[in-house]
């Protein structure tokens, strides 16, 4: 026989607070409350999650009127197809060939390509927002709203880094203009939907959660991307990603599929990211973006040993441009930039992204790992007026020169240097007055040849230290070694100038 399960009664837990039972029913009362308290503590929590909602319908109901279908013209060179054979004066074959391939290859001339893609609007007055590569080189734009009237669109700007266009409607109309959300606020497993225009199928929703956020798939420097499982197909480009609120958290931009269509691998620009863009777009035409000055390396875990920092982060700063914004601040080649205007840097690709949304002309903490220790610096960051390199993979720097061999040989890195002489200069194409030593031989089974050290490189600096002798390099491997590490971080400078950092390992004396 099942014992019934009896629920706990409110009654009893408030007569217990009040203290009102007395003697033999204390026990019982304080049981009560107890019951009640864990009852209580268990409904909490469901009560504070989403629930799973029943439909989007209604969602998609108000949304849809302001998510836009976008149509492109351009005008490509048409190019020149097969040659027709060549026959004999008079053949009979000569007639009929030229028909054949005056129909089916046209001489070469212009055609108009026609692309479709998806938008939204972002302003009752008619600002429409869509991907850079939906509108890139197009000739002529159309959007056509929710109820298929047609309009022209013209270009207010477009930035290609971040995937991001705002074009203007020619319309008297007062359109229904959508709100952005905080896509900071999202969180891994929210609902969200995708409103666009797959495959030319306008107004098509579909649905999923948030699979992950702050991707980096390579499409550029400021990648920061939203991934979604709603389906997002060809088409989809340039249209929004909403929440449950129907509030604009992401732009839809790309798909990882081997297919071509859906496998549940979508990408979005998030809001935060893009709203900032098209502010700059609306009011200067163009993205004006933050500027700090520095080309910069990944901290490996080498270069992390090396360092002495506890675990690979931040951004190695490998060389700085003359008269940087970080030059005047008296950030270094060699300093780790761990966090920047507030914000922590936790691998190298973060750094542009946050320095490009800093305000230009404001004055920001940067905090730098110098020296084994943490050190603030402040700076002024300035506009970028042109491409910078913010990261750079030092790669191989190609096959080995032909190179005189002498020199001091530092058994424990596996090279043979030198001071540098007008001979070298000659010989490498060093530039006049170029401090360190000159790397003239490179052991073929070494470290130092695996991190594409090759002769004629200059190693201008060994752990923060410069370096104008051999005595210097062995006295900085020999403190490594005591030291108990593994490497010596080596600022490198290659033939044209080019700067970077190399973990070169140390192997035992001979």
């Amino acid at each position: 026989m099942t014992t019934p399960v009896v629920p706990v009664r409110r009654p009893a837990a408030r007569a217990a607070i009040a203290g009102r039972p007395s003697g033999n029913f204390a026990p019982l009362a304080l049981t009560a409350l107890l019951a009640t308290l864990l009852w209580a503590l268990a409904w909490a929590g469901p009560a504070q999650a989403k629930p799973v909602p029943e439909g989007f319908a209604d969602l998609a109901e108000k949304l849809l009127p302001s998510v836009v279908n976008i149509s492109t013209t351009q005008t490509v060179e048409t190019g020149q197809g097969p040659q027709m054979p060549q026959f004999p004066p008079g053949s009979p074959l000569e007639d009929l060939f030229r028909d054949f391939f005056e129909r089916h290859h046209p001489p070469r001339g212009q055609r108009n390509v026609t692309s479709l893609g998806s938008g939204f609007i972002i302003d009752a007055s008619g600002l429409v927002v869509t991907n850079n590569h939906v509108i890139d080189g197009a000739d002529e734009i159309s959007v056509i709203l929710n109820d298929d009237t047609v309009l022209k669109a013209e270009l207010v700007g477009s930035d290609a880094d971040t995937d991001v266009a705002l074009l203007r409607l020619d319309t008297d109309r007062k359109l229904p203009a959508l709100k952005w959300g905080d896509s900071d606020a999202a969180r891994v497993g929210d609902w969200v939907i995708a409103i666009g225009n797959p495959f030319g199928l306008g107004g098509t929703v579909t649905s999923g959660i948030i699979s992950a956020k702050t991707r980096d798939i390579n499409a550029g420097r400021y990648d920061n991307f939203i991934q979604t499982d709603a389906a997002i197909n060809r088409g989809n480009s340039g249209g929004p990603l909403f929440n449950m609120k129907g509030q604009v958290i992401g732009i839809n931009t790309a798909i990882f599929s081997p297919s071509g269509g859906s496998v549940g691998i979508g990408f979005a620009t998030p809001s935060n990211l893009a709203q900032g863009v098209l502010d700059d777009l609306q009011e200067y035409g163009r993205t004006r973006r933050g500027w700090l000055g520095v080309r910069i390396q990944t901290v490996t875990p080498e270069f992390a040993e090396s360092l002495g920092l506890d675990k690979p982060r931040g951004a190695l700063v490998a060389s700085l441009t003359e008269d940087s914004p970080a030059a005047s601040a008296g950030i270094r080649p060699g300093d780790v930039i761990l966090a920047f205007n507030g914000q922590p840097v936790p691998e190298m690709r973060r750094l542009p992204r946050i320095v490009a949304e800093t305000e230009i002309g404001q004055k920001v903490k940067a905090v730098v790992w110098r020296d084994g220790r943490e050190q603030t610096v402040e700076v002024v960051v300035a506009e970028l007026d042109e491409e910078q390199q913010a990261s750079a993979d030092p790669g191989d720097s190609g096959p080995a020169p032909q190179a005189d061999v002498s020199g001091d040989r530092v058994a424990e890195l596996g090279l043979t240097v030198q001071p540098p002489s007008r001979a070298l200069s000659e010989q490498f194409g060093l530039d006049e007055g170029i401090e360190g030593l000159v790397v003239t031989d490179v052991d073929p089974d070494s470290g130092a040849l695996a991190k594409g050290i090759r002769p004629g490189a200059v190693l201008a600096e060994v752990n923060q230290e410069r370096l104008r002798t051999v005595d210097d390099l062995r006295r900085e491997v020999e403190q490594a070694a005591k030291a108990g590490r593994k490497t010596v971080l080596a600022l490198v400078l290659e033939s044209g100038g080019e700067a970077r950092f190399a973990a070169l390992p140390i192997a035992p004396a001979e």
